[in-house]
């Protein structure tokens, strides 16, 4: 399955409808990794609401993405991860250690837009 990206303004917007498998991560990686590139984004969100499951692999995909984002100088945060999943994730161990999340797409850009802002005004 195919993950829609979208450019809002100078951030992208990935939103992963339905389960996907590894080889969708796989790919989702290297289109936004490409993407951030190409569009000199400042940010990416990272949409999971429809998740019904993030598993050890998926969660490793996530973070691995953010950090390859970071090292292009731009943000990645993660929003929509259901209760359900989040305890599940507890339980498993599995952590989005460092990675931004919050509950939704409205959060997600409140914060890059703040966090933008404190970026430039300190160079």
């Amino acid at each position: 399955m195919q993950v829609p990206i979208m450019k809002q303004g100078p951030y992208l917007i990935a939103t992963i409808q339905g389960e996907i498998v590894d080889e969708d991560f796989i790919h989702l990686r290297t289109k936004l990794v490409r993407m951030v590139s190409k569009n000199r984004s400042r940010g990416v969100v990272i949409d999971v609401s429809s998740l019904d499951t993030l598993d050890s692999f998926a969660t490793r995909s996530l973070r691995d993405m953010a950090k390859m984002i970071e090292l292009q100088g731009a943000e990645t945060v993660i929003v929509g991860i259901q209760p359900d999943v989040a305890l599940a994730m507890v339980r498993l161990g599995l952590f989005l250690k460092d990675i931004i999340t919050m509950m939704d797409l409205e959060d997600g850009f409140s914060y890059l837009k703040k966090s933008q802002g404190k970026r430039i005004s300190h160079d």
